[in-house]
């Protein structure tokens, strides 16, 4: 094979600049990351029931979902928690190489045939289906020195981020560490609802009936008597969101007209760490998550990437959004970002070596070869043709779903000390031979 590329110097440079160009191309389409993706691909099912301890979530739950789910296509085996704060987390495992997308897909269809067996509670709060990537690209801090912007504001703020980043091409996913969304806090006392003979069931289903969107309907909408000369869109109150309205819903009126309302029901103001608590307050939905940041509460978001990612580019744009959102005017005053944990960081400072070490690899050659042949004709020919072996090692990495990570580059640099050891002994083989007096071809 040398022989022929030889006797055709023409078609080897075209060859050459061939592999150049198709490394050269495949080195900006490369997904980069830290490490290899080897693990399998897995699908994580979410489930809540409010209230419930382990033991009832294990029964109601997980045993419904996980005979539905099991068997599905391409699975390894699956694993799942229930917890005693009411949560239910199912991990299916599937086999390398399985698309995620279709993984996805196809636990959706078995859970959904598992839903109506799960409780209405269950059924309420949602039960959620997604791909779990598990290469993790950023951690993105949110604090403020201001009050008012304690780490239930920057949670639901932090949600707002959360959409912005999420349509960043290339990230799968992202999710945010901290108190959580709002809700409305109702704590009740036993000894008030036993001494007007209700039960914590009551307030419940009082709060369900009342607290909802109404579809009131028109007035003089046809066929509407004669003479009707108006038609209105009657505008009613719908879901509450104050305080004040949620203790003023009525939870049983008695026979002689008194009304109990939920205000009547709950524990009186009481001071908690520093806090005064109302029966009824606005506060977190989920206390099970807490996020300090150099001792202050903060809102922490999860930035994951896709496995075909490539982890700079997806991360210099997490940046530009972020530096684009704090200069909006709708950005709190006071509201601080950090990027604490960062895997490119790594991967730049590999890549920046890879670069180091191919400038110290050809200066060595042509020092070597220079000093030692005194033949600037000599130390050209490897300075052209370490570049195009390397150059070219990005175009076969792309071939074979090969990505930049810390595994392939060190692979690189142990390959570039075996290109200049091989380029310095063929050239000084070469030279030696036309010192001898054969013609340069019959050297090569």
């Amino acid at each position: 094979m040398s022989e022929f590329f030889i006797n055709r110097p023409i078609f080897a440079s075209v060859i050459s600049i061939i592999i150049v160009i198709a490394g050269a191309v495949s080195f900006t389409s490369l997904p980069v990351a830290k490490f290899p993706q080897v693990s399998p691909p897995t699908v994580q099912v979410s489930a809540v029931y409010p209230g419930a301890n382990a033991q009832v979530i294990a029964e109601t739950v997980a045993t419904a979902i996980e005979q539905e789910v099991n068997g599905v296509e391409n699975m390894l085996y699956m694993s799942s928690t229930s917890a005693n704060d009411g949560s239910y987390t199912l991990q299916i495992t599937f086999a390398l190489g399985t698309d995620m997308d279709m993984a996805n897909v196809m636990v959706q269809n078995r859970v959904a045939i598992a839903t109506p067996k799960l409780p209405e509670e269950v059924r309420r709060q949602g039960i959620t289906t997604q791909k779990q990537s598990t290469q993790i690209l950023q951690m993105i801090n949110f604090t403020s020195d201001q009050e008012g912007m304690d780490e239930l504001f920057l949670s639901n703020y932090a949600l707002n981020v959360k959409d912005e980043l999420s349509r960043i091409n290339g990230v799968g996913s992202v999710r945010v560490f901290g108190a959580g969304d709002y809700s409305m806090r109702i704590w009740l006392d036993p000894r008030k609802l036993k001494s007007r003979n209700l039960t914590t069931e009551d307030v419940v289903n009082a709060i369900r009936e009342q607290n909802v969107q109404v579809a009131a309907g028109q007035i003089g909408a046809p066929p509407a008597p004669p003479g009707t000369a108006f038609q209105f869109t009657i505008n009613a109150l719908g879901r509450l969101d104050t305080v004040e309205q949620f203790e003023e819903i009525i939870v049983r009126t008695g026979a002689e007209g008194r009304i109990i309302r939920v205000k009547d029901v709950v524990v009186d103001p009481q001071e908690i760490d520093g806090r005064v608590r109302n029966g009824v307050e606005q506060g977190a939905k989920d206390y099970t998550f807490a996020s300090n940041f150099n001792g202050k509460p903060c809102a922490t978001v999860a930035v994951y990437q896709l496995p075909e990612a490539n982890a700079l580019n997806v991360a210099t744009q997490i940046r530009q959004r972020l530096e684009e959102l704090s200069g909006r005017g709708n950005w709190p005053e006071g509201l601080n970002y950090d990027i604490p944990f960062d895997t490119t960081r790594f991967v730049e400072a590999s890549i920046q070596e890879v670069y180091t070490t191919i400038f110290i690899a050809i200066a060595l050659v042509v020092l070597v070869i220079f000093i030692f042949l005194q033949d600037w004709r000599a130390t050209i020919v490897p300075v052209v043709a370490i570049p195009v072996s390397l150059v070219g090692t990005f175009a076969i990495m792309a071939v074979l779903g090969f990505s930049l990570n810390m595994l392939s580059l060190f692979g690189i640099v142990l390959a570039i000390g075996i290109v200049v050891d091989d380029a310095i002994v063929v050239v000084e083989s070469t030279s030696r031979y036309i010192s001898e007096g054969l013609t340069p071809k019959n050297a090569a």
